[in-house]
């Protein structure tokens, strides 16, 4: 009799609803553990606290010790440099990973009126931005989808960014003003993927999560985080990647922007017959490539 897996997940409602997907796509018995992970803590900016492993750390920890079997993450908040004893098992099937432009004052991001001031924790949006509108002022804003968009609502801003996929889930698709199309805006890497993270020696694991992985998403989230761990990639440094598979081949596409716009270096490379080990070496391959070209005209961890 195969034993019954503990799921580990963050308890906001986007994490908890990928918690809930995964338990449903299973066919073993399985139960849900909210863990809570240092970004759920922490109310300033996150690059002052390490970037990216802040929502990942304490779940990984509870995989080391056992205490839970698989791990639910949002795809773009894992690190490209995780514990040995631990790897992703499976991918699930991307949503939309474009960003949502979210405002009650215009209807398109190309309205924003001069000096307008748009609250976003992203220093990818807000270099994207900075390159398109110099103008653009920004303000800190965090949390989750209901305190952004009270802030919002109560005037603090003129606008913010949300992930699509992220709404899409929370059926809250309705308030997206504008899905920025990604010639826009390039998105983060592996922004709209959900991964099961779980141990390596766990082999009933490995067998149970199998049938969720998508090898298209696989594909393509291993490209783009090929190319963030080239650049040795943090939330300190505007990086973005999207890596799709069209008519059988990955098309990839990916940026580095200084912080204030001033700089852009970016990648557009064809993949045929594509695979997972052919991915991460195209995105290592671009990502390698634009920081010899980049040098030092990027502070990369300022």
């Amino acid at each position: 009799m195969q034993r019954k897996l503990i799921i580990g997940t963050r308890g906001s409602p986007l994490a908890l609803y990928q918690a809930n997907l995964v338990q449903s796509l299973l066919s073993c018995e399985s139960t849900i553990k909210i863990l809570k992970t240092t970004g759920d803590r922490l109310t300033g900016d996150l690059k002052n606290f390490g970037g990216k492993g802040l929502f990942t750390k304490e779940l990984e920890e509870a995989l080391v010790d056992e205490r839970i079997d698989l791990a639910v993450h949002s795809m773009k908040d894992v690190p490209t440099v995780g514990q040995d004893s631990l790897m992703i098992g499976a991918v699930l099937e991307r949503e939309d990973p474009r960003d949502a432009f979210i405002s009650d004052k215009v209807a398109r991001l190309s309205d924003l009126p001069e000096g307008a001031l748009v609250g976003s924790a992203s220093i990818r949006r807000r270099a994207q931005l900075s390159a398109m509108r110099p103008d653009i002022k920004f303000m800190l804003l965090r949390g989750n989808v209901g305190t952004r968009l009270k802030k919002l609502q109560s005037g603090e801003c003129d606008a913010t960014f949300l992930a699509c996929a992220g709404l899409k889930r929370l059926q809250q698709g309705h308030i997206i003003t504008e899905a920025i199309s990604s010639d826009i805006m390039l998105s983060a890497p592996a922004q709209g993927a959900i991964g099961i993270e779980i141990r390596k020696s766990d082999d009933e694991a490995s067998k149970a999560i199998a049938a969720l992985n998508h090898l298209p998403t696989h594909i393509a989230i291993t490209a783009e985080r090929a190319f963030l761990r080239a650049l040795d990639g943090s939330c300190r440094t505007p990086i973005a990647a999207l890596a799709e598979i069209i008519d059988d081949g990955l098309n990839f596409r990916g940026e580095v922007i200084a912080k204030d716009g001033s700089l852009r270096f970016a990648r557009t490379e064809r993949l045929e017959n594509p695979s997972v080990e052919k991915a991460y070496a195209l995105g290592q391959r671009l990502g390698e490539d634009i920081r010899q070209e980049v040098g030092e005209r990027i502070l990369w961890d300022e």
